[in-house]
């Protein structure tokens, strides 16, 4: 069935396309325009429409642990719900997985990545994944504080060895990429550290946090897997050495490509009477000039949310900020974690200049096509914000508003007020749509080429950006209409996207008696097989380099 989505302005900085056209859906995929347009079985008029790919968020906590850790510490932020059907392999709590999913297609969005999944719980995380409608999910496996890397380190194995272990474990949890939290951090944080720097060596390994993030950046490299390791710095959220951290691991990308996750948490000065000041511009800065490096910006919004990290040494440090007062710190294999509410207040000088230095971030970072839209879900705030936050940076005027509600003091310890940019139709497709896509490898979607993927946002185009992107006129997901009017019409289950890396044989028969020794299971029960989640098509494999 040919589909003709008829005379929208379609944004695709893909093709280099900003112009209004015609678009062709058929059997799931862009097609060329027929010689005959009339000919389309079904005709949708997208007329004062603005037309783009299905958006991308590289970054956002939507399954595993710590997520559903927090529904159990928060019950009184949830609605009650009707009892699940009985085919579904997971129960219902709090937001639930269900309306994941909804409220994501609701804003145009079609693939969203759950950015830390521990191996051990990999299981988990994508039976929870294959419960939310509508997107096409994908996962980045954490490493970086398990025994096993940090023992091959230290005694010297090879590159080749390490790369094989690596390979086993996206593999085995059916991941797109990897995930190092803290280097070594968790792992210090067991033998009573509680300060932690990219110089520091975790006890009894004799290795550095350095020393992880490059044989893992190296390992990822060498395996050709297309996104570059996502690296989650040390002491996040510590003023003065967040901002050291950031800096000294961009640094070390040294040429080769490096992804720095939430980097508005490492944005924070020591100035004033407060001793907490913005260093958005020296940050953005250092972004600019080292080209191999790319971000993602964990934007603070006002209200409550809960902060999720497999962080445990940042989140037992940050628990007396708890609001309201109770939090959950848990020790575990490799990562742990922590469950730490929070209440973001616009009133708060502290909070206001968090709030200023991620649009600083945002706004001062030349390339649209390196840094990447995110509130770290729902550490900085919860996605459903997205649209407050498009509001902002496309509207100068908007953003002046936001800022005179602050404390008089943020503007003296920001530049936010001095920033004129506002971001274009394109920008916000190359940063959400086309440079997502090409980060994670995805050739067949972020954009509307002949052969992608049919993922297709329309919006109603207006001034008030919030209003526009808050309700997709349509949605398509693999051609299918699933939201109209900023309604989901259509709940079709969409699939996770993995990668096939291959591992020396002699590495399965390690990982099979290390397993044995360290847990008394074999390394099979660690695999994610797809005929566990109870999808007839439940992934869909991303190639590697």
């Amino acid at each position: 069935m040919l589909k003709r989505l008829k005379g929208g302005h379609v944004v695709d900085p893909a093709n280099g396309i900003d112009e209004i056209r015609d678009l062709f859906i058929e059997d799931g995929r862009i097609v060329a325009a027929p010689a005959e347009p009339d000919s389309a079985d079904e005709t949708v008029d997208c007329s004062g429409m603005i037309v783009m790919a299905g958006a991308i968020d590289i970054h956002s906590h939507i399954a595993g642990g710590h997520v559903n850790t927090a529904r159990l510490l928060l019950p009184e932020w949830h609605r009650a719900f009707s009892a699940r059907p009985g085919e579904t392999a997971l129960s219902k709590i709090g937001w639930t997985t269900d309306e994941t999913g909804c409220r994501y297609a609701e804003m145009g969005f079609t693939t969203v990545v759950e950015p830390a999944m521990g191996p051990q719980s990999a299981l988990h995380a994508h039976l929870e994944l294959a419960d939310i409608p509508i997107i096409d999910k994908a996962t980045l496996v954490v490493l970086g504080n398990d025994d096993l890397l940090m023992s091959m380190i230290r005694d010297g194995e090879s590159d080749e060895a390490i790369a094989d272990y690596v390979a086993w474990t996206v593999d085995a949890s059916k991941a797109l990429g990897v995930k190092c939290i803290n280097a070594g951090g968790s792992a210090a944080f067991k033998e009573n550290v509680r300060s932690y720097a990219f110089d520091s060596v975790v006890p009894d390994y004799g290795v550095s946090s350095r020393q992880i993030v490059k044989t893992l950046q190296k390992a990822v490299g060498d395996l050709g897997i297309p996104h570059p390791l996502h690296v989650h710095c040390n002491n996040l959220g510590v003023p003065g050495k967040s901002a050291e951290a950031a800096e000294a691991t961009i640094k070390a990308a040294e040429g080769s490509p490096l992804h720095l996750a939430h980097i508005q948490f490492y944005g924070y000065g020591t100035e004033g009477r407060r001793a907490f000041s913005s260093r958005g511009q020296e940050l953005a800065a250092l972004v600019n000039r080292n080209k191999e490096v790319t971000v993602d910006i964990g934007q603070v919004m006002f209200g409550q949310t809960v902060t999720i990290s497999s962080d445990e040494m940042r989140q037992f440090a940050g628990r007396a900020q708890a609001s309201p007062g109770k939090s959950i710190v848990m020790d575990g294999e490799a990562n742990g974690g922590g469950v730490v509410p929070m209440d973001y207040k616009e009133k708060s000088f502290f909070n206001a200049v968090q709030w200023a230095i991620g649009l600083e971030l945002f706004l001062l970072i030349e390339d649209p096509s390196r840094v990447f839209f995110t509130t770290d879900h729902p550490n900085g705030a919860p996605f459903t914000t997205y649209p407050d936050i498009f509001a902002l940076l496309m509207d100068r005027d908007v953003r002046a508003r936001w800022i005179e509600a602050l404390p008089k003091g943020v503007s003296r310890w920001t530049s936010l007020a001095e920033i004129d940019r506002e971001y274009t139709l394109n920008e916000i497709a190359t940063m959400t749509r086309a440079a997502p896509a090409r980060l994670l490898g995805t050739s067949d979607r972020g954009h509307l080429g002949v052969g992608a993927t049919a993922d297709v946002s329309v919006y109603r185009s207006g001034d008030d950006k919030a209003k526009m992107f808050a309700a997709a006129a349509y949605l398509f997901k693999d051609g299918v209409k699933v939201v109209e009017n900023g309604v989901v019409v259509a709940k079709p289950y969409g699939r996770a996207l993995t990668l096939k890396t291959q591992s020396d044989a002699k590495m399965n028969a390690r990982l099979d008696t290390y397993f044995d020794d360290a847990y008394g299971l074999k390394s099979s029960w660690f695999r994610v097989e797809g005929q566990a989640l109870r999808r007839e098509t439940p992934f869909r494999e991303v190639p590697c380099l």
